[in-house]
């Protein structure tokens, strides 16, 4: 990739901001130098840390602003008095058509509240959902919604297998990918009405998707599907406590390799089979969750993540605007585009 591309970056966003935002752009920059940023936030905090990295100061250019959004900032008050935020001038950025995308490791509802009254939704899609890579054993999966809905009915559900689907194949290069709809069992009778009446319409839509089906908990890191769909309220748990049990998992290992002089020697022979896994299972390297529906490109980076995450997250964001991801969607949208759920189908999927 040589074309440049201009990033936009809420340089306040996050609990260790602007000093790991800052270190993630520098980081960011040794793998994409052809990447420029505008950087939203307090000069006078962003550039004493821009002087310390001389490599990237010419990449960089800093808004300044006073404002920020905090992380326990509701989305209304945002909307209402957060207009010349760190955040809000970021997003508005890429509405402007000064930036190709925008990344914040800023108040996850602030941010998609922003960024759908900024940037709007593409035509068809009725909400955004938050879309993330998971490592599995047989490579990675994207999930969504993890977060963006609490609340989803099934045209919601249905949205979000189309928009995963062209992310599949635009962005991860799968030729036909599979679709799972997240559920308790994978049985036809099991679930809520929301989910059967989805599963029933991606059945019976005739769309050119590969739909697989139900699939439960365990299937989302066992990789049987290459898209796993789900409503916000529980992709953001499923997605909390897979991030909890790498670090219980972690923690257990450290305390046993440390539990005695004979574990200790052990460690020595099993440390880089230990380190593969390490680096395999490192939430950092799946940091940045995308946007999708908006009509812009939004990436989402966890708050408590560190530099290395957050140039991942950066590195999302790059890799969506030069795969051109939501003008292939425009495109494909209309003929992926869903028919409403009929009665017939949610009586159906509720049998």
């Amino acid at each position: 990739m040589s074309a440049a591309v201009t990033i936009s970056i809420d340089a306040m966003g996050g609990d260790a901001a602007p000093d790991m935002v800052v270190e993630g752009v520098r980081m960011a920059h040794e793998r994409l130098p052809h990447v420029r940023y505008l950087m939203y936030g307090d000069a006078a905090r962003i550039e004493p840390l821009l002087a310390r990295f001389p490599e990237i100061r010419g990449v960089c250019t800093v808004h300044h602003t006073e404002e920020s959004v905090s992380m326990e900032a509701k989305p209304s008050q945002v909307l209402r008095n957060g207009r010349k935020s760190s955040m809000w001038l970021a997003v508005e950025a890429v509405q402007k058509g000064e930036a190709a995308g925008v990344v914040s490791a800023g108040n996850t509802g602030a941010l998609m509240a922003v960024s759908k009254f900024v940037l709007r939704m593409l035509p068809g899609i009725d909400r955004p959902a938050i879309a993330g890579m998971f490592p599995t054993v047989k490579g990675e999966t994207l999930m969504l919604d993890l977060g963006a809905n609490v609340d989803c009915n099934s045209n919601n559900l249905v949205e979000f297998a189309v928009m995963g689907e062209v992310y599949a194949r635009a962005v991860l290069g799968l030729e036909k990918p599979s679709i799972g709809l997240l559920n308790v069992g994978s049985e036809d009778m099991k679930g809520n009405d929301a989910v059967k009446a989805a599963a029933a319409a991606l059945r019976d839509s005739h769309l050119p998707i590969s739909f697989y089906g139900f699939v439960e908990g365990n299937d989302i890191c066992g990789g049987t599907v290459d898209v796993v769909v789900t409503d916000g309220f529980t992709g953001n748990i499923a997605l909390k406590t897979a991030e909890g049990t790498v670090k219980l998992y972690s923690t257990f290992l450290k305390e046993g390799f440390q539990s005695s002089l004979l574990a200790k020697f052990g460690y020595l022979f099993a440390r880089h089979a230990i380190n593969k896994v390490k680096v395999r299972t490192d939430p950092r390297r799946y940091n940045g969750a995308m946007f999708l529906g908006l009509n812009g490109i939004a990436v989402k980076s966890h708050g408590g993540t560190d530099a290395f995450g957050f140039a991942n997250a950066v590195g999302v964001a790059v890799e969506l605007v030069t795969h051109g991801y939501n003008d292939r969607i425009r495109k494909e949208f209309d003929r992926l585009k869903p028919a409403e759920v009929s009665p017939s189908q949610l009586a159906a999927g509720t049998r």
